[in-house]
């Protein structure tokens, strides 16, 4: 099943079907075109964290995950301190993987030496990586999970040191902020 009809007759992508946060996910967020550093950083962040996770589970403790992180401003996140980093092992609103809140304080740090002196670096450098249009998945099952383009930006991220950024978590990233258009055929969001 790639589209399910709600009570009101909304069609949507069926992985939104069984929970009313993934819903408004859906109808909001996901596939919306998301520009600006502290908000790709934000994502990236979370969807690092969402890796071996459902991301109905990053979703839901994202108020949490933004209130532990300053809110991700980048600045904040470099200035995490090895005490900081036990502070938030202590969190149960966020996702307590060491690996993974240390990486968001490394990717924090590198980060913010990408944009210090060139605002909007990181918002230029992920889209670089947007494929020109393809065609729209006809059923949930034939949407990727990876592709040349998130094989390309995960390279490219690593080489510059970032961590938790393989091609699926990119491609993932990729859909969430709209460089990509996954919205199954016969979705409201299609248009059709």
């Amino acid at each position: 099943m790639s589209v399910v009809t709600d009570e009101a007759g909304v069609a949507r992508c069926a992985w939104s079907a069984g929970d009313a946060e993934y819903r408004r996910y859906h109808d909001e967020e996901w596939g919306v075109a998301l520009h600006g550093d502290r908000p790709l950083f934000e994502k990236l962040s979370l969807e690092g964290f969402q890796a071996g996770l459902s991301w109905i589970t990053i979703l839901r403790r994202r108020p949490t995950f933004r209130r532990a992180f300053a809110d991700f401003d980048i600045d904040a996140v470099a200035e995490l301190t090895p005490a900081d980093v036990e502070r938030l092992m202590l969190d149960p609103g966020i996702i307590r993987n060491r690996a993974k809140i240390e990486a968001t304080a490394s990717n924090g740090r590198i980060t913010r030496e990408l944009v210090h002196d060139d605002p909007g670096a990181l918002d230029r450098m992920l889209w670089s990586f947007a494929p020109d249009r393809r065609a729209r998945p006809p059923r949930g099952g034939e949407v990727p999970a990876v592709t040349p383009e998130s094989t390309a930006m995960s390279k490219s991220l690593r080489a510059l040191g970032y961590r938790f950024v393989g091609p699926t978590t990119l491609y993932a990233l990729m859909q969430s902020s709209g460089m990509v258009d996954d919205h199954i055929e016969g979705c409201w969001r299609t248009g059709s």
